[in-house]
């Protein structure tokens, strides 16, 4: 197993290599297929066919964009964590997804980025739904553990034989503070989550935000400030609204 690890629109990119196919940890965002693509044809000097599994731990821009593309693409297999419905359902998903899109533009914004095309689909249409504990169809050394809190669905994926698990937004890097992701809808179960990560006593922790940490259990990463209440959109606007009446 080869790990790469590409840099993307604003997130990591974690391409894994085996001789019978290649795997991606994350769909990515839209305006990624170009950097992806050309990694496998022109450095691994593989054929697009080769890439066999796109993983989307979640549905946000960064995480989800690129996969049905990728399948279009490729002929691969999109996988994705069990949920009972699409996150972005009704109204309010569409209007959480658009508001998903422009804070992912607002990031690239400041960190320098030109704005690029990150619309996507808001249903994944997956062709396997893995539950917690499975392996990755074609891939038997990665394992599957439900990370919920970030949203309702989230996924992260542990190497067995090297015990490196991908959390994707389970924790945030910002310069050097680990803090939780924007927005968490469910801190109980995300503190479950971060606590069932570090049972697992990985030996590396590779963060779609932040890169690959060399860890222990007592590892910095593992004491994020968990809040008391959910971080959402709605709540941050109805925060910015009660600052504008009070300053007015």
């Amino acid at each position: 197993m080869q790990l790469h690890t590409l840099k993307g629109y604003i997130q990591n990119i974690y391409l894994v290599e085996y001789p019978h196919g290649l795997l991606l940890l994350d769909g990515c965002c839209r305006c990624d297929i170009p950097t992806i693509t050309r990694f496998i044809r022109e450095t691994l000097q593989r054929p697009l066919t080769d890439l066999k599994l796109v993983v989307v731990t979640h549905m946000h821009p960064d995480h989800a964009g690129a996969a049905h593309a990728l399948r279009k693409l490729s002929g691969c297999q999109v996988a994705t964590g069990v949920a009972d419905k699409p996150w972005y359902a009704g109204p309010s998903g569409r209007l959480m997804h658009l508001t998903d899109v422009l804070l992912s533009w607002y990031v690239a914004h400041r960190t320098g980025k030109p704005i690029k095309n990150m619309w996507y689909a808001p249903v994944l249409r997956p062709d396997c739904v893995l539950a917690d504990q499975q392996t990755l169809p074609g891939f038997p050394e990665w394992r599957v553990y439900e990370t919920h809190g970030h949203t309702d669905r989230d996924i992260s994926l542990l190497h067995e034989p090297t015990h490196r698990i991908y959390v994707a937004d389970l924790i945030v890097k910002v310069r050097d503070k680990f803090i939780t992701p924007f927005p968490l809808f469910h801190p109980n179960r995300y503190r479950e989550s971060v606590a069932r990560v570090t049972a697992l006593a990985p030996h590396y922790v590779l963060l779609a935000h932040g890169g690959e940490l060399q860890t222990t259990p007592d590892h910095p990463c593992f004491s994020v400030h968990t809040p008391a209440l959910p971080r959402t959109h709605w709540r941050a606007v109805k925060y910015r609204f009660r600052q504008m009446l009070q300053r007015s």
